[in-house]
């Protein structure tokens, strides 16, 4: 969440809330890095992740009268998200489930040497760095969308086991448990096949042209590595208890810049015919 005071930002929602349009931006700017990276991390591409963050943006807008103050702005957020993501049926991986049988076998047996080049001249270790960032946050696709919510929520945001079990439903207890076992899950994955971040002998470098062939990276579209990487502050990112030894293995972790397609919606979205529609409901 963007560097605004609670107080100050419980200001601007009621501001917003009564019409004022510029507060309505600066509430909606000091979440959308949250909502993108939650996308992100929940459907597993940029494209599906703009998409969908673009709803629930939209979403928050039109909803931003029931906030009631009964807990913090971010939890409100994460539930909003969390509710829309879960249910979200139009990205590429609802078509197309991924399981850890399914990428261990493709790691070991897919055909890497046969492939011709197809870095376009794009320099090869720019395109290593896109597939690793790319790969990882793919494999959480693996996940159900219960545990993929729990691994995010307690590795990426760090959210408060209370707050998490709040935001999900569910006990602290429950929460941490089911945390510790599919961080757990994901950590022995990579210990297993992963060169970059355990022991296994797969290398980015070396599935680069695969990758390409396999539509899983583009030379043309480099998301990852031409987003920037932020941090989710104080507010958002709870000290949560440390229930496992698995916080290395999680390095991918990183969180990225809402991209500026997003933005712009957001801001043609305010000053378009559509707001005065949702300022009057």
């Amino acid at each position: 969440m963007d560097n605004i005071a609670n107080k100050e930002l419980l200001a601007f929602i009621e501001q917003a809330t009564a019409g004022d349009k510029e507060a309505l931006e600066t509430v909606i700017l000091s979440v959308q890095d949250l909502v993108f990276n939650l996308s992100l991390r929940m459907l597993g591409t940029f494209p599906d992740a703009e998409d969908a963050s673009q709803d629930i943006l939209l979403k928050i807008i039109t909803h931003l009268s029931l906030f009631k103050q009964e807990s913090s702005f971010s939890t409100w957020v994460f539930r909003i998200a969390i509710n829309h993501l879960k249910n979200y049926k139009k990205h590429m991986f609802a078509k197309l489930p991924l399981s850890f049988e399914f990428y261990g076998d493709d790691i070991v047996n897919g055909n890497v040497d046969d492939v011709p080049d197809l870095t376009q001249d794009v320099e090869k270790s720019i395109l290593a760095e896109e597939l690793k960032l790319s790969c990882t946050n793919v494999m959480l696709q693996c996940l159900d969308a219960d545990s993929r919510c729990i691994f995010i929520l307690g590795t990426m945001f760090k959210v408060d086991s209370r707050i998490a079990g709040d935001i999900l439903g569910i006990s602290p207890e429950a929460y941490r448990q089911r945390l510790s076992r599919v961080r757990k899950k994901v950590a022995e994955f990579l210990l297993e096949y992963c060169g970059e971040y355990g022991k296994g002998s797969c290398r980015c470098n070396h599935r680069v042209n695969y990758a390409i062939q396999n539509h899983r990276i583009s030379p043309d579209r480099l998301d990852f590595t031409s987003a920037r990487p932020i941090e989710i502050t104080a507010e958002v990112k709870e000290a949560m208890e440390e229930i496992d030894g698995y916080s290395q293995q999680f390095a991918f972790c990183q969180t990225y810049q809402s991209p500026e397609r997003t933005k712009q919606l957001i801001r043609d979205f305010l000053n378009g015919p559509a707001f005065s529609i949702v300022a009057d409901a």
